[in-house]
Formats: structure tokens, sequence, C-alpha cells
């Protein structure tokens, strides 16, 4: 991976030792296109500045950022959406000279421009970037590279389906599309029609008398069986962790004697599912 030089201009000195002793700290703006800014406090050290990215899980993965002033005080440092961050969790540090790298902590998160994104239909590929606060108060990045990508949108439950509606990116929806569900060696299809107001937009429907207990993954097959298979998911926003924040009621089916307990949720990376249970 190709990673931009440092710049060796000096740091300059502690304004007091609480500075000094302070978790470093930075503030950081996102952009529609995938691109992170970072703006770092000063800590005053002597010697080149890096802000550091390293993929968890992936300790060889890693991304160098050069820090440079920009006013008194703050280096920044700029991760281009054309730099490449592989799918997963990143964790910031800040580096300075030949010294441990140190883990930053979140300042103050800008991702105003992640609502509502709606990249081109036609993009090839999608990249986000989302800078969080880890459960141990550290800043990190969650990254997703997706090429061809379906972004579910709205959900709509009733009694006896699913109503998922969506947008495909860098692929288009062909007449043999559907939708395929699995869970373990079971496999389903689900209707799929382009909904032709909204650019690479489709709806999906999912009966539920065809389920069977189980975690339903779903994928979209847009040029059906000879084409990509693109995980359905929820990706084109400001949070970063769908699991905990995105729950939706569950359904009891059928509805006169009901057998399964029907709910859609979110895994960790942020893709849909179906999981059924039995009643009790």
């Amino acid at each position: 991976m190709t990673q931009p030089l440092a710049d060796d201009r000096p740091l300059r000195s502690p304004q007091s030792e609480e500075d000094a002793i302070l978790p470093p700290r930075a503030d950081c703006i996102a952009d529609s296109a995938g691109g992170l800014t970072f703006d770092v406090l000063d800590g005053g050290e002597s010697g080149p500045a890096h802000l550091v990215l390293v993929r968890r899980g992936a300790e060889d993965d890693v991304v160098r950022l050069p820090l440079t002033p920009v006013a008194r005080g703050r280096l920044r440092a700029v991760l281009p959406s054309s730099v490449e961050l592989a799918e997963g969790r990143w964790d910031a540090q800040v580096r300075i000279g030949d010294a441990r790298a140190r883990r930053l902590t979140p300042g103050v998160n800008d991702l105003r421009a992640l609502v509502d994104r709606a990249p081109s239909p036609d993009a090839a590929r999608i990249a986000v970037r989302i800078p969080y606060a880890t459960k141990h108060g550290n800043l990190s990045v969650r990254s997703w590279l997706r090429g061809p990508h379906a972004e579910a949108g709205e959900l709509t439950l009733d009694d006896t389906r699913l109503m998922v509606r969506g947008r495909l990116y860098g692929a288009g929806l062909g007449e043999g599309a559907y939708v395929e569900l699995g869970a373990g060696e079971s496999v389903l299809r689900a209707e799929v029609t382009a909904e032709r107001s909204v650019p690479g937009g489709f709806v999906c429907v999912v009966d539920y008398a065809a389920l069977t207990q189980g975690v339903w993954k779903l994928w979209l097959r847009p040029a059906g069986e000879t084409g990509p298979r693109v995980r359905l998911s929820r990706l084109l926003d400001d949070v970063p962790d769908k699991h905990d924040i995105f729950h939706y009621p569950g359904t009891a089916y059928p509805p006169n004697t009901p057998k399964l307990h029907i709910i859609p949720a979110y895994t960790p990376s942020n893709d849909l599912t179906l999981t059924t249970t039995p009643t009790t």
C-alpha cells in the first residue's frame, strides 16, 4: 500500500504539564466521498508526527498519514477517499518521532455529510468510513468497501411479509433479478421489482410462509443466477453499528396459530438478516 511521506517539521513546546499528560485527542470531519480529516491537539513533543491507522486483527495492515501544523496547537492529517481501507475496524493512533504510538481519544466527530448520503448509482464501488468512539473511549474508524452494493432502506412489516426498499450501486437490475435468502443449507428466493422513480431503486418482498427456523441472510442477485451476489446492507449514513441502534418489532406467524417469531435485524457488519425462532 502506498503511504504518504512524513512531515519533518518539529512540534511546538507544551503549554503546561497538564497538556503533556492528557491523552491525545482528535476531532474528525467526514466528507460525502469517503474522505476523513483529523485535527489532533499538539502535545508539544519534538519530531515528525503521524496519525497511524491499524486494522484490528491484522496488525500488519497499517496506514500512516503525516500530521502537519494548521493552526496554533493543532495538527492535521487527511485520509483521502482514494486511499484504500480494507473492510474492518481501524484503531487510530498518534506517533511522534521514535516514541511509542498512543491511542487517540475522540473529540468532535462531524458526520453531517454522511446523513442521507446518495452516491451515484453508476459508482463501481462504495467506500464508507465512519469514525466512532469505542467502548473503552478510544477513536476508531469503521470501514466498508462494496462493489456492487445493495443499500437497504425502508423496511415495512405486516403479519405475512417483509417489504424492503433499497438502492443498487455499481450494477444494473435485470429482468431475472431476485433476492436470495440463506439459512444454513436452506436457500429461498424472494421477488424483486425495479422502482423506476429512484435511480437504482428496487423493492423486495419476503413472504413469511416460506421461512423456517434460522437466521436468514439476504443477497440481491441483480442479474439472476449468473451474475453477482450482493449482500443487502445499510451503510450510507452516520451510524457505524446498526445492530445497537435499529430495533424492529417481531411478528408472530401465522397470525392465528403462530409457530414462528420473525424479526429483522442488522448484524455487527450492518448486513440485513431475518431471525426466525419457535414461539413459546
